[in-house]
């Protein structure tokens, strides 16, 4: 037996101070993870469980790149965002084990079809369309967790086009790093290889052609992305 044609590419994440790559199982994303972000999409947080939603890990592009606009779309959103990568197999793990499972952390850009993802909740269906885009998981390269420290008062930031989009701390977010692996690895059996995007604070906005995307957290590599024409 043989594939009837060739597999898919591996898709991978650099590991900063390595020549290592880290190959990507899934992609998981943390909805409503900052309250500022949740009130100005007109929502409220969920504080009884974190909730997800995913992207296929062909969504997965490199820090750097310059990508089409996509198709289906007029308004286009960066989001930026902590990765949790996980390095350990964990399946209904207390918080504990949950901080053992991680690997390590990255920034990340969660680009999305807004009004793709509006069209969902309007008609109570699905947001693949608005967030599982081609190249809409953005990564820089991973840091290792034993070069991080905790996870709390970090500044994360977003600029478009050199102009302060998005500031806060991780420590805004509703759910911390354990409590989201912890929560995830009871319906999930998590592996090394899959990612959590862990949501994103207030201030999105949308994109267009020309545009330039730069964003940080405090002890990671920075993420940068370019938007090119529409193809």
């Amino acid at each position: 037996m043989s594939l009837i044609f060739p597999a898919p590419k591996v898709n991978t994440i650099p590991v900063r101070g390595t020549d290592g790559l880290f190959p990507v199982n899934r992609i998981f994303c943390v909805g409503r993870n900052y309250e500022a972000h949740a009130a100005e999409m007109g929502n409220q947080v969920d504080r009884e469980a974190p909730w997800y939603f995913t992207k296929t890990p062909s969504a997965t592009c490199a820090s750097g790149s310059t990508v089409p606009y996509p198709p289906g779309t007029s308004n286009f959103h960066y989001e930026m965002e902590l990765v949790i990568a996980i390095g350990k197999p964990i399946f209904k793990g207390d918080q504990r084990a949950a901080q053992e499972a991680v690997f390590g952390y990255a920034c990340g850009l969660d680009m999305t079809r807004r009004d793709r993802q509006q069209d969902g909740k309007d008609a109570r269906r699905p947001w693949d369309l608005g967030k599982d885009v081609e190249n809409s998981a953005v990564f820089a390269a991973i840091t290792p967790k034993d070069q991080v420290g905790e996870i709390g008062g970090q500044r994360i930031h977003l600029s478009l086009n050199g102009d302060i989009r998005q500031d806060a701390k991780l420590s805004d977010m509703v759910w911390s790093v354990a409590e989201i692996v912890s929560h995830l690895s009871g319906y999930y059996h998590l592996v090394p290889g899959d990612v959590i995007m862990t949501g994103t604070p207030a201030g999105v906005g949308a994109v267009v052609a020309g545009d330039k995307i730069t964003g940080g957290i405090d002890g990671l590599d920075p993420i940068e992305l370019n938007i090119g024409p529409a193809e």
